[in-house]
């Protein structure tokens, strides 16, 4: 009989969606099987951090209840992702002697030295989420990795922590919407951290990569050198702050310029055309207001290029030369489905730019609908779920033996004809096709699209006020 193993749940709630995937280490192929998920619209939640705790509580019980009934599992507990403007990171050095020399490092050893770290003092109001080591020093020779500390021997020691910290008031609302949904958080974690779990290998890390999430509301960067996270930041600039620009500049509504963004957008102008004309609809009396791709793509390019030049800087902040991102930047999130993103990344960071989807590490036989740049951060949360549930069943007590414990979003269909034509937009599906089910098991938990299409035809063509919002 084939082996059971943890099956965890990710929940991502993010700044345009909140999605809620069920997961588990298939043994067959050593890979994340993806039994279920949930999608929903996010209400409530502005640049990553939750202001209407009611609202989001909702959205995220929806999300939840969709992933339960496709997963055939009950669901009590989530890893959560978190982001914001509020998450700050520096570095913080640890010397100590060890009781014993001759005695090798073990994994315990050093989970332990961390849990010491995670007890530092921080500002106020803050709270550390991650306690990431850096680089290992061992009787004055410097330089071993975390895999390359254990196993040695030593007396001295010293530790270069990455120390994460979230602003405690954010981590709050978190915590109250997902408890007032039914649920209890198992963990929060970093979402620059997981989108990288989702898309990258050790090879990536290991050669040097920027990862970058352009996300709704925030743009989430991990920056990997030789297999060590380096430096993480969020910038408060992604994609509605795009679909503000196009609104502001075309004066029509919210819904309409994302509508523009998602179906016409490109971030280089020189590769569009003054001759293809996209016509917006007259409301209440206005005027019907007309844009060329060309002046559209000239809008998002202005904000493009200011979220690159942050991605930028924060690659200069680093402490490491650009030669050693032999990876260059990988981009994902929703943000990074809009034509010719890459190239405009790869000209203002001078770094090779490639697109990722979070399939690297998936079974075949998950969700194909999961093949998106906009599941990153929440198939990462049940990849990350399912290492930190393996590590703890191998370091630290079963959790069994605590009291009372057991152990696609629809294609839009776009019709063109001869003349003007209407964008019509189907929106998420309400239930979105279910991964095969598993045999009916007891409860697991313990009680605590933006594709393109070509224009053919040159003419107008109608974006409609009634549109449902474009993911």
């Amino acid at each position: 009989m084939e082996e059971e193993t943890d099956v965890v749940v990710g929940l991502d709630i993010g700044t345009t969606k909140i999605v809620a995937v069920v997961g588990c280490r298939d043994q067959a192929t050593g890979k994340i099987k993806i039994m279920g998920y949930g999608k929903t619209e996010s209400t409530g939640v502005v640049r990553g951090a939750v202001m209407n705790i009611t609202k989001t509580a909702e959205a995220v019980k929806r999300a939840v209840e969709q992933a339960s009934d496709n997963a055939n599992v009950e669901i009590g507990e989530v890893y959560v992702g978190i982001a914001g403007q509020h998450i700050e990171s520096f570095i913080q050095s640890n010397s100590f002697v060890r009781a014993n020399s001759e005695e090798v490092v073990t994994r315990a050893e050093i989970e332990k030295l961390k849990q010491e770290a995670s007890k530092g003092r921080v500002d106020p109001g803050k709270k550390i989420i991650h306690v990431v080591p850096q680089t290992f020093t061992v009787d004055g020779v410097s330089g071993f990795r975390e895999d390359e500390f254990e196993g040695m021997t030593g007396s001295n020691v010293e530790v270069n922590y990455n120390i994460i910290t979230a602003d405690s008031l954010a981590m709050r609302n978190i915590q109250k919407s997902v408890e007032t949904a039914g649920l209890e958080i198992k963990g929060f974690i970093l979402e620059p951290l997981v989108s990288a779990e989702a898309v990258l290998d050790s090879t990536d890390k290991d050669a040097g990569v920027v990862l970058v999430d352009i996300g709704g509301g925030t743009t989430d960067v991990a920056i990997f050198g030789n297999g060590v996270l380096r430096h993480t930041a969020v910038i408060p600039l992604a994609g509605n702050l795009i679909t503000s620009d196009i609104q502001r500049a075309c004066t029509i509504m919210q819904r309409q310029a994302e509508a523009l963004k998602t179906r016409f957008g490109s971030a280089l102008p020189s590769e569009e055309s003054e001759e293809k004309i996209v016509t917006i609809p007259a409301i209440n009396g206005k005027s019907v207001r007309e844009i060329s791709l060309k002046q559209l793509a000239t809008i998002i390019k202005g904000r493009v290029d200011e979220i690159f030049g942050q991605v930028s800087y924060e690659v200069g902040n680093c402490n490491l030369d650009t030669d050693q991102f032999i990876g260059g930047v990988v981009l994902t999130g929703g943000g990074s489905k809009m034509k010719h993103i890459d190239t405009v990344c790869e000209y203002i960071t001078q770094l090779d730019t490639r697109l990722a989807c979070p399939n690297k590490h998936l079974s075949p036989d998950s969700p194909k609908d999961l093949n998106d740049p906009i599941f990153a951060t929440a198939v990462g949360l049940v990849i990350y779920g399912v290492r930190s549930e393996e590590e703890n069943n191998l370091i630290h007590v079963p959790l069994a033996t605590q009291s009372g414990t057991e152990e696609k979003e629809t294609a839009e269909e776009v019709s063109e004809e001869t003349s003007a034509s209407e964008v019509s937009e189907a929106g998420p599906t309400e239930n979105p096709p279910a991964a095969p089910k598993p045999n009916p098991k007891k409860p697991w938990w313990r009680g605590r699209d933006g594709s393109f299409f070509g224009m053919g035809k040159l003419g107008d063509f109608i974006v409609s006020a009634l549109d449902d919002d474009v993911q």
